[in-house]
């Protein structure tokens, strides 16, 4: 090995022993919920589309996921094709009928998510911050293990703005009494990402199909599950 070679290589694992060191560990972690914790978004486009489909309109789901980027809804498509609000406010409680239907009867478990937790929680406290509201929450939850690893839940009704805002993650922060550095952020969406990035909290982005063509950019980390999370909490780079 060359001499300055010998004599550099030294001082990069020190600098780079240093900034490790320096890094505040991640104490405390904000889950998104709906396609982090839980295969739901699928299901709630299909919910919107069966509704829409009820009164003859056709909703694009490119364009749904378009929509998604720019956190515009279900109804967007049909606003712009002239429906009435009336119709619209209608065909919104029908949705929701059939989103709690697919609650109950499809299978939208992500795998290894529980066991993920449970080592998780070995190391850090946990919480949700979601935009579900609280009735679909209590019926995604009945029968399911992850609610027994977080401290508290945020729900659509626990706060007045909706993600992007970032009053939802700063709302979690002060329940937890934590600082932004001390806090990872875990989610699926540019909106959620937009969020913690607002609330100046680093975030990382789990993997999920539906919003793979989600702009992250933004994002402190990216995984492809959440098991990704134990090194990052640990600072194992």
């Amino acid at each position: 090995m060359p001499l300055l070679e010998t004599i550099l290589n030294p001082i990069k694992r020190k600098k780079s022993q240093l900034t490790k060191e320096n890094e505040t560990m991640k104490k405390y972690v904000l889950f998104d919920h709906d396609g982090v914790l839980v295969d739901t978004e699928f299901w709630y486009y299909k919910a919107g589309e069966r509704a829409l489909a009820d009164i003859g309109f056709t909703l694009d789901k490119d364009q749904y996921l378009r929509d998604m980027t720019q956190s515009l809804g279900t109804w967007s498509q049909a606003r712009a094709a002239g429906i009435d609000e009336q119709t619209i406010s209608k065909q919104r409680e029908v949705r929701n009928i059939y989103y709690q239907e697919y609650l109950r009867t499809e299978a939208i478990e992500i795998e290894g998510v529980v066991e993920t937790l449970a080592e998780l929680s070995k190391y850090v406290r946990m919480a949700i911050v979601t935009t579900a509201k609280h009735a679909d929450f209590q019926l995604i939850h009945e029968k399911r293990q992850i609610r027994k690893f977080m401290e508290f839940v945020l729900v659509r009704e626990d706060y007045e703005h909706t993600k992007p805002h970032p009053e939802p993650y700063l709302t979690g922060l002060n329940r937890f009494g934590a600082t932004k550095e001390e806090t990872l952020v875990v989610e699926d969406s540019n909106r959620g990402l937009s969020a913690a990035v607002a609330a100046g909290i680093d975030c990382s982005i789990v993997h999920n199909d539906f919003t793979k063509t989600h702009d992250f950019s933004q994002a402190s980390y990216r995984i492809k599950n959440l098991i990704g999370l134990k090194d990052i909490i640990l600072n194992v780079t």
